[in-house]
Formats: structure tokens, sequence, C-alpha cells
């Protein structure tokens, strides 16, 4: 069984707009993230790492 997708929550949220300043999700990932399948999971992570990198954190 492949290993679950940890949440990259570190609940220190910070809601700028539609996206969390503090992992980088957007309201809508935040909202689904439970319902969300791995690869969902995979993805979301990867576009919330590519949103922080580009905000310059």
């Amino acid at each position: 069984m492949a290993k679950p997708i940890d949440n990259p929550c570190i609940s220190v949220c910070n809601l700028s707009g539609d996206m969390c300043l503090s992992c980088g999700r957007s309201k809508e990932e935040i909202k689904r993230w439970k319902k969300m399948k791995r690869p969902e999971k995979m993805a979301a992570v990867k576009k919330a790492t590519q949103r922080l990198k580009g905000r310059g954190n």
C-alpha cells in the first residue's frame, strides 16, 4: 500500500485572497483535502509548493 500524503498544513492559517500563506494551498484545496484521492493530494502539494516559491518564501 502506498504511503499516505501528509497534509501540508502547519497550523498557522493565514489566508490572503484564495491562498493560505503558510501552506500554499487554495481555499478549495483546504476544504476538499480529506476527500481527495492520493493523486489529487500529490498535485495539490506540488501546486502549493510552487505558489509559495512564487511568493519568494
